[in-house]
């Protein structure tokens, strides 16, 4: 079998975004916010106390330490997944972050051994050839099943998220890797 390029994104697919963020608010602001809560994408302001996404990125910025990239926790079953995928095939990392996240974005990669070697951090996924794309975020998804009628699209199944047409649905990593183990994207 030739190794596919498996194009993954990071936040709500391999980092638990939500959790990351809820667990730092929870202790700077004595709140008791869960990941359940957060069920439309870009709706976080909602759950806060600030009034724009504009300011909910302020705060995670975080100016005076690490951004709120740097301590999420990784979604159950990643690391295992991504290690066994990553024997016969290219891991490519595909996220969208802040300038001000990078760093971060690259310290938690490591600190998670995930194994790439290939890192891309753009707002246009689809532009990277992989093979095979997993994503959550219902833009991303759209546009790369657009633009890449080649590649299988997987959506990692989220509250903020909606059936696509012309993607596949898995809700954990264990049923990605059976995808995969099955002949999914094989060219």
């Amino acid at each position: 079998m030739t190794p596919l390029r498996l194009g993954i994104d990071l936040d709500g697919v391999v980092a638990d975004f939500n959790a990351g963020w809820m667990a730092r608010f929870n202790r700077e602001f004595g709140t008791d916010l869960n990941p359940a809560l957060v069920q439309k994408w870009d709706g976080l302001a909602d759950l806060t106390h600030f009034d724009h996404m504009g300011q909910f990125w302020r705060w995670a910025r975080n100016e005076e330490g690490s951004s709120i990239f740097r301590d999420l926790p990784l979604i159950e079953g990643a690391a295992v997944a991504l290690a066994e995928l990553a024997r016969d095939h290219n891991i490519v990392i595909i996220t969208a972050k802040p300038r001000w996240a990078i760093h971060d974005t690259y310290a938690w990669l490591a600190d998670n051994q995930i194994p790439t070697r290939e890192v891309h951090i753009t707002s246009e996924k689809w532009k990277v050839p992989c093979d095979v794309y997993v994503e959550d975020s219902p833009t991303q998804l759209a546009e790369i099943a657009a633009k890449r009628p080649e590649a299988l699209v997987v959506r990692f199944v989220r509250p903020w998220n909606q059936p696509l047409p012309r993607a596949v649905d898995v809700t954990s990593w264990p049923e990605f890797t059976t995808l995969i183990a099955a002949g999914a994207g094989v060219r």
